[in-house]
């Protein structure tokens, strides 16, 4: 089994409930890991999952504002499979830089992970 990375991957997006979160939008990081079952030595991108798809993926994704991180997870996961169907298993972590709770210092975030 072969596990694909792709890390603290950034974004300036407009998700949340909050009518000032559509309008000033946010930071958000992205980290995705997906496997899948390799048939032998890998020796061209035929072969792998091309990261550079699964990035335009999450690209476009997160364009598309979402109220709910978890929604957006879980968009995010079967958008990347639907994009090639040899992926075993997905995990997709989220997080928002500067949630708008008053008081609060730090980020909130989800992870979400499914097998196919």
């Amino acid at each position: 089994m072969v596990t694909i990375q792709l890390k603290n991957l950034l974004f300036f997006s407009h998700h949340g409930i909050h009518e000032e979160e559509k309008i000033l939008g946010n930071e958000f990081e992205v980290n995705i890991e997906l496997s899948f079952e390799e048939t032998g030595r890998i020796d061209s991108l035929e072969q792998t999952i091309n990261y550079a798809s699964v990035y335009q993926v999450i690209k476009q994704r997160m364009e598309i504002p979402s109220e709910l991180l978890e929604t957006l997870a879980q968009d995010m996961a079967h958008r990347v499979h639907a994009s090639d169907n040899r992926i075993l298993s997905i995990t997709v972590s989220i997080e928002k830089k500067n949630p708008p709770i008053p008081g609060m210092e730090g980020s909130v975030g989800v992870k979400y992970h499914k097998e196919f």
